[in-house]
This record gives structure tokens, C-alpha cells and sequence, in this order.
């Protein structure tokens, strides 16, 4: 162990530019790359991170456009929800309105496809 511990010493006191030229040095001799495991430890998190937001389990549905169909795009509003002609009107009107709050993902997918299927552009978040 005093071993690895003299080195560790020594390695301690280079430079930067020492420790960068020791390392292509290594690279070289053992035929490998010092950047591959800095590109793993990187996409751990984010494979974290995404597999966080497939745990959502209540989705928004949001309208962007009505498109050219309002007409359409208002009978479908109004299947989804309760409110009135006069109300999903309104809603078209205004983009980035939320159609539908905390709704499953199978409703969400469902409204979206029928919302576009009327012309609507429509996100779900």
C-alpha cells in the first residue's frame, strides 16, 4: 500500500498540463479512453431523470390552435368537458388553454387524438 500511496503523492503535486500529458500518455499505451467513463457517469442521471417523468400518472391536455375547423374542434371540447357552447368557444379562441387537468394518460392520448383528428393542435404535458 505505501506503494500507491507515493504515487498518489507524486500525482498530487503536477501540474495541469503534467496530469493532461499523463493521461494521453496512458491512453496511448493502454489503448483506452479517459472520456468514455465520464460519458457514462453522465447519462446515469439523465436515465434518472427520465424514467422520473415516465412516473406521471395525471396529465394536461393543452389546446395551441383550433385550426381551421373551430366547429369541430368545439363539438369535441364539449364531449370532453361540461361546459357550454358559448364557454368552448372561448377556449378556442384563446390558445394554450387547458382542454383537460390531472387526467390519465389514456384519457389524455384519447382527447389529444381526437382533438387533432378535428384539426386542433394539441400538446399534452
Amino acid at each position: 500500500m505505501a506503494d500507491i500511496d507515493k504515487i498518489v503523492d507524486e500525482l498530487g503535486k503536477l501540474s495541469v498540463l503534467e496530469a493532461a500529458e499523463l493521461v494521453k500518455k496512458l491512453e496511448e499505451k493502454w489503448g483506452v479512453s479517459a472520456a468514455a467513463p465520464v460519458a457514462a457517469v453522465a447519462a446515469a442521471p439523465a436515465a434518472a431523470v427520465a424514467e422520473a417523468a415516465e412516473e406521471k400518472t395525471e396529465f394536461d391536455v393543452v389546446l395551441k390552435d383550433a385550426g381551421p375547423k373551430r366547429i369541430e374542434v368545439i363539438k369535441v371540447i364539449r364531449q370532453f368537458t361540461s361546459l357550454g357552447l358559448v364557454e368552448a368557444k372561448a377556449m378556442t379562441e384563446a390558445p394554450g388553454t387547458k382542454v383537460l387537468s390531472a387526467v390519465s394518460k389514456q384519457a389524455a392520448a384519447d382527447a389529444k387524438s381526437k382533438l387533432e383528428t378535428a384539426g386542433a393542435v394539441v400538446e399534452v404535458v
